[in-house]
């Protein structure tokens, strides 16, 4: 009797959550009917032979973050055609797509189908392919493969996880008939002791080793310690940092994807509903979580940027914990230089798509309409997934800070890679965009690290500069980072006075350190407004410290530290001083 209430119970819950979905529709979640097959007495995981590599790749390996470049965005076409045609109209014109489809009843090919239907809805079919294969459900990120890449930049491979909806079995070897079509090497985390449950849309990466999850990664791996988590994604995936966070109590799914997003290797956009909303307090604690205890790749703070959790139109404009559908801007795909964005009502699409084009500069921002999914608990995000291209000419770059110097040219680094090695890089900068931007030469500072750096001239106080960053590798391939460039740049401003730049309450350094770049004996002009403790660090682009220059008691007033930077591998690193409660960073350049 108690089973039986208990099924029950988790029927009805799963009935609200998909608010009555249909099998055709199935959510992102589970549905009805696979959370009461679940809990039978006999229930059995589905399994299957493996068809991909079970083992580990040998070497290092790279996980592509999303704003990287990408040859092909895939979607499988079961449900939601409205929305899918919309999301083929954007990403065609950036790259391929290749559309799964299943076969109708006689065993023929749907495409057909799709076809007509997208041809009558005004899109062309000119880089649009199809991939013929059994599937169960729309939700493509969740069950497709991850790119990965051999050596940072060399063989791509598709990295394909456990999927663990019991009625999709065919939604689970989609990956395999991808892998097929565009003939990449399959790795799958399928088989013990390598087997790792894991959707797409509960995860991200900013494509240098740091991964991004809610806990629910630990709760559907019950057997797996967190370690042994952590060593498969570093394994298969190359994440060498994996910042998991607490699932939240409205989101059903738990998928980060509905309320978080990386834009660069330094930016979280964060979804924001109004004060004590739904999931707003968690939200909020685990942003604070990751800002106190985890600092970017370039061992710098995040920044963020807020976007609204709109409430729902179509529930009396109720936010999830009044049963309203989980709305979200960004669950969203960046597919080259164009990203696409749910849509929901002008009242608050205005708002979304204004944060998203001051946030995204020079790319194009595609909205689309996404109530129909939203219903299902997903969206843009969740319906797609990206194939990296073969051989990415990766830049990586942090965007400068405002500064108050106005007398030193500016120094620009980025790691920049490609397997044939990089033939030229070039440095782009202008204070009026209106004008040509003027150039400047590129050269290789770091080994092994590949750090290309350039110099832009110093400007008066009050300006805007903006800049960009080109290469060319030896076999020809081309690449500029920001991708939209000169559309879109980095920028950064020169301020009107030294007050006023390190008027920061978060300021500790009184002047840049120097000489710099640096081959010896180097100071660092420190400013303490009181007596503190505190430590000087020297740190790799990694977030790895290399010396520890001062742990101790820091006098008030500006004082200068010294570090002896002879030995040390050159290349571009950061002088990070931290006390109780500031916390600066500077940029050294090692000859």
């Amino acid at each position: 009797m108690q089973k039986h209430l208990q099924v029950l119970l988790i029927a009805i819950l799963a009935l609200c959550y998909t608010k009555a979905i249909s099998q055709n529709n199935l959510p992102v979640g589970f549905s009805v009917q696979e959370l009461i097959d679940m809990q039978r007495a006999d229930y059995h995981e589905p399994s299957y032979p493996a068809k991909g590599i079970t083992t580990p790749p040998s070497g290092p390996v790279r996980n592509m973050a999303q704003w990287e470049e990408v040859q092909a965005l895939t979607i499988t076409w079961t449900s939601y055609e409205s929305v899918l045609r919309e999301v083929v109209r954007a990403a065609r014109k950036e790259t391929q797509v290749y559309i799964v489809c299943g076969f109708d009843c006689s065993g023929s090919s749907d495409s057909t189908t799709i076809k007509n239907y997208l041809t009558s809805g005004g899109v062309p079919l000119s880089n649009v392919n199809f991939i013929y294969a059994p599937c169960n459900s729309v939700w493509a990120r969740d069950y497709s493969a991850n790119s990965v890449y051999l050596n940072d930049v060399d063989s791509l491979i598709l990295v394909d996880w456990k999927y663990n909806r019991p009625t999709r079995i065919d939604d689970d070897t989609v990956c395999r008939s991808v892998a097929r079509k565009l003939d990449l090497q399959l790795y799958e985390t399928t088989q013990t002791p390598n087997k790792l449950i894991h959707t797409g849309g509960n995860y991200m990466t900013d494509g240098m080793g740091t991964g991004f999850s809610s806990e629910l990664i630990e709760d559907e791996n019950p057997t797996l310690t967190e370690t042994q988590i952590g060593n498969i994604m570093n394994n298969f995936m190359g994440i060498d940092r994996y910042i998991k966070m607490p699932t939240l109590p409205y989101d059903g799914i738990h998928h980060i994807d509905m309320h978080m997003k990386l834009l660069n290797e330094e930016t979280l956009l964060m979804g924001e509903y109004p004060a004590g909303i739904a999931d707003g307090p968690q939200i909020e604690a685990n942003l604070q979580y990751v800002l106190s205890t985890f600092n970017s790749s370039f061992g710098t703070p995040y920044k963020v940027i807020r976007i609204p959790m709109p409430p729902d139109q179509y529930y009396n404009y109720y936010y999830p914990d009044n049963d309203g559908n989980y709305l979200t801007y960004t669950n969203s795909v960046i597919v080259n230089k164009t990203v696409i964005v749910p849509q929901f009502y002008t009242q608050y699409d205005t708002t979304a798509l204004r944060i998203w084009k001051e946030a995204m500069p020079g790319y194009t921002i595609a909205g689309v309409n996404s109530n129909n999914t939203i219903s299902a608990s997903g969206s843009i995000h969740c319906i797609t997934h990206s194939v990296g291209v073969r051989e990415p000419l990766r830049i990586v770059h942090q965007n400068l800070p405002n500064t108050a110097n106005t007398t030193t040219p500016y120094q620009v680094d980025a790691i920049i890679q490609h397997k044939s090695g990089i033939q030229s890089a070039t440095l782009y900068y202008t204070t009026d965009t209106t004008q040509p931007f003027a150039s400047a030469v590129m050269t290789l500072t770091g080994i092994p690290t590949e750090t290309w750096t350039g110099y832009i001239p110093a400007q008066p106080a009050g300006s805007r500069i903006f800049y960009y960053i080109k290469a060319v590798a030896n076999s020809g391939k081309q690449q500029v980072r920001p991708m939209p460039a000169p559309l879109g740049t980095f920028k950064f401003d020169v301020l009107l006075s030294t007050s006023l730049a390190y008027s920061n309450t978060n300021q500790l350094f009184a002047k840049p350190a120097f000489p710099n770049p640096s081959h010896g004996i180097t100071c660092i002009p420190v400013m303490s407004e009181k007596n503190a403790k505190g430590t000087i660090k020297l740190v790799d682009m990694l977030g790895n410290t290399v010396i520890t220059i001062h742990d101790g008691n820091m006098q008030a007033g500006e004082k200068n530290y010294f570090v002896n930077t002879a030995g040390i591998s050159k290349g571009a690193y950061l002088l990070v001083i931290e006390t109780e409660d500031k916390r600066s960073t500077q940029k050294l350049m090692i000859k």
